[in-house]
């Protein structure tokens, strides 16, 4: 059996309901758990590394707030509690650009306590998964997270960002080649970039996602709601490959879609 798990990025209060549910109405009516890494109170002057305004403030629809906390959009709230197939994740706190390698060691506390705490206000579990902006974390600040959260869903990890203790774990993966890993009580799981991107051909990611998927034990799909619709409108080419990925997902009856939580409940093989 190979496992997947789906992980939809930057779910904030700006985003319209009706965008996730184009997208993931196949997947729910199909039981496929979607992982959304939610923003527990996005910054609406969040930019990217080349000054312009992040993808998903594209639906802020005139709020001049400097932040808007989760629990400020009832509708999606209500949404995202109503269809059981979504998870919550902890996706920073206002997703501004490299939030958690840049924030100062003495504020993360404060910073994930904040997000964790916006997301519970909003009638939410309390999430068991960390999400980075940009996957990426300063040491000290993914000492804090690990604290925290018992999963750690990231890009890849870097000798030189890793706390020093963790260290020999970190060789002992690179030894054994693993994609993820374990220190003390804290899953780190890898992803093999953004597959479902519109920012590469159709072809060529349904070709590398299926020889990720057929090669790997777990493998970790990342998305982007918002890329589905950049310019405003749906882009019913991107939407199309989207519900066929999922078609081909649901339809093998050696691959099982699972939410991050299942690693802490069930037997799923890592590596």
């Amino acid at each position: 059996m190979r496992y997947v798990i789906i992980r939809d990025d930057d779910t904030n209060a700006s985003t319209p309901v009706e965008c996730l549910e184009r997208l993931y109405r196949p997947a729910l009516d199909r039981g496929l758990p979607v992982n959304l890494a939610t923003i527990p109170e996005v910054s609406l002057n969040a930019c990217m590394e080349d000054g312009k305004p992040e993808g998903f403030l594209r639906f802020k629809n005139g709020h001049s707030e400097p932040v808007l906390p989760i629990g400020s959009n009832p509708k999606l709230v209500a949404y995202l509690k109503e269809n059981c197939g979504y998870e919550i994740l902890q996706h920073g706190l206002h997703h501004d650009y490299l939030e958690f390698e840049r924030v100062a060691a003495q504020e993360a506390p404060e910073t994930l306590e904040r997000g964790m705490q916006l997301l519970r206000e909003a009638g939410f579990e309390r999430p068991q998964t960390f999400v980075a902006p940009y996957d990426k974390f300063s040491s000290v600040n993914l000492r804090e997270v690990a604290r925290r959260f018992p999963i750690i869903s990231g890009g890849w990890y870097e000798l030189r960002r890793l706390p020093c203790a963790w260290w020999p774990q970190y060789a002992w993966k690179k030894a054994r080649r693993a994609t993820h890993w374990r220190v003390g009580e804290t899953l780190l799981l890898s992803h093999p970039g953004c597959l479902l991107s519109c920012f590469r051909s159709n072809s060529t990611s349904l070709n590398l996602i299926l020889k990720q998927v057929k090669s790997k034990p777990l493998t970790v799909l990342v998305t982007h709601w918002w890329e589905y619709f950049r310019h405003g409108a749906p882009d019913e080419d991107f939407i199309s490959f989207l519900h066929e990925t999922l078609d081909f997902l649901a339809s093998d009856p050696e691959i099982k879609v699972i939410r991050f939580s299942n690693l802490l409940r069930d037997r799923i093989p890592l590596n």
